[in-house]
């Protein structure tokens, strides 16, 4: 069995915390981990095969994160890729997936971004899913609806069969289906490739063509890449609308594991321990709350103080700040909606950037001039490059740097700095045993990162 974890939403009803560039997948929310690596964590107990389905410019922050579990753990998984140059719903990734996979494999699809608990009750639940998979059967994981949630999906089921999906409802919907017969859609699925396959040819077909089409003309190499042009060719469609509200070989799986998907700034109070009825988390300085209840406190490194307030979302973050009532959060992916449609960059753009070589944090900018940290890990180096519209200043922090500029090349220890003239070639390079830290200064007229000519490069970016 190989487990297929889609990793391609933005998860905009998290925003600021979660952004294009760093998803909601890859943030430590609830515990010491990404819910990324939770996902992994929990399902290498049913098997050791992954496919992450995911966006290129994440490709290398899913590297990161499966490699520190890998490593802290000493996990033995096998783990391939299929990078997708844009996102067109769970009914390309998941025929994908299944065009990847050798066509009797049972496929288990998870979301990567759920809190799941009661594992013997999980493993149960997967074990009936994988035996209906064997008798060619398409598994949806239902769980029971405890009460009315406006944020879920529905599914009225008789039995293992499937009778009605219902899209997010209105809350007297959902007080309507929060009873006997009808289940939460968790997103997870189980099948065999073929099963899948033969199912996307009767009721999706567009998408089963274009998605097919795009596969074969994809690049061989590892990992496996559909580009932008063949990806927009298929058609932007869930998997519950293309196949699954069709499909006679559907049945449903009655979970009673422990279930959260975490979509919402609610869901996440709901997860966090509790002091007082406050939910807080925070990186140094623990937010301070006066006659303050049932409120949520995310900090990022500034002091927060409450005081006499009740039923809140605080979310804080170096260049954003998130205040709603507790019941709202389901808008912040409209504020999302607005803040693009003025042009924003802070609904795409992290302050922390992650790249092959390490990450950059984004500490101040204005018109003419950007402050940096820039983290090079062991034995990596940043492209040959050059940049026609700003001079950069180097102070090493920690570590040694080896620096070239133009035919020159000299080493940068820790309290001493380096220039960079704007025009001139010139590379990093961290090639001693730990991290490499320094302070980027940029001054010029244009500081975007596009300014930026690559001759040669260790990770094949061009441009």
């Amino acid at each position: 069995m190989t487990n297929v974890i889609l990793c391609g939403g933005n998860g905009t009803r998290l925003w600021p915390i979660s952004r294009t560039s760093m998803p909601k997948q890859f943030t430590k929310l609830i515990s010491g981990y990404s819910l990324f690596q939770d996902t992994i964590l929990r399902n290498r107990r049913l098997t050791d095969k992954f496919l992450i389905i995911c966006n290129e410019k994440n490709h290398f922050i899913a590297k990161e994160q499966i490699k520190r579990i890998t490593d802290e753990f000493s996990l033995k998984i096998e783990v391939n890729f299929i990078l997708e140059s844009i996102g067109r719903n769970t009914a390309a990734a998941m025929l994908l997936a299944s065009l990847h996979e050798d066509k009797n494999e049972i496929l288990f699809v998870t979301p990567s971004d759920h809190k799941i608990d009661l594992m013997d009750k999980y493993e149960k639940a997967v074990n009936t899913a994988v035996m209906q998979a064997q008798e060619n059967h398409l598994s949806i994981f239902g769980i029971k609806a405890l009460f009315a949630h406006t944020g879920y999906g529905y599914i009225k089921a008789h039995n293992e069969e499937v009778v009605k999906f219902f899209e997010k409802p209105d809350i007297y919907k959902a007080n309507e289906y929060a009873g006997a017969g009808y289940f939460w859609n968790s997103g997870m699925f189980c099948f065999k490739a073929k099963t899948l396959l033969n199912e996307m040819q009767k009721y999706a077909l567009e998408v089963y063509e274009t998605g097919m089409q795009a596969y074969k003309n994809s690049s061989t190499s590892k990992p496996l890449f559909i580009n932008n042009d063949l990806m927009q060719n298929i058609p932007d469609i869930s998997i519950d609308y293309a196949v699954m509200e069709h499909s006679k070989e559907l049945k449903i799986v009655r979970s009673e594991f422990s279930w959260n998907d975490l979509g919402s700034f609610d869901a996440v109070y709901d997860e966090l321990p509790k002091e007082n009825s406050n939910a807080l988390s925070y990186k140094d300085d623990k937010p301070l709350l006066f006659n303050s209840t049932n409120n949520l406190v995310i900090a990022n490194g500034k002091k927060i103080v409450l005081s006499n307030v009740n039923e809140l979302l605080v979310i804080d973050t170096p260049d954003a700040l998130l205040i709603t009532k507790k019941g709202s959060s389901e808008e912040v992916k409209d504020i999302v909606t607005t803040l693009s449609q003025e042009g924003s960059k802070l609904t795409h753009e992290h302050p922390m950037v992650h790249r092959p070589w390490g990450t950059y944090n984004l500490l101040k900018t204005k018109d003419n001039y950007k402050f940096k940290t820039i983290l090079v890990k062991p034995n990596n180096r940043l492209s040959l490059q050059k940049h026609y519209h700003r001079n950069e200043h180097w102070i090493v922090l920690q570590g040694t740097a080896t620096v070239r500029v133009g035919k020159t090349k000299k080493l940068v220890r820790a309290n001493e700095s380096v220039y960079i003239p704007m025009g001139k070639k010139h590379r990093l390079s961290n090639e001693g045993k730990i991290n490499l830290l320094l302070i980027e200064v940029q001054v010029g007229d244009y500081l975007e990162e596009d300014d930026i000519v690559r001759y040669k490069d260790d990770y094949k970016r061009i441009g």
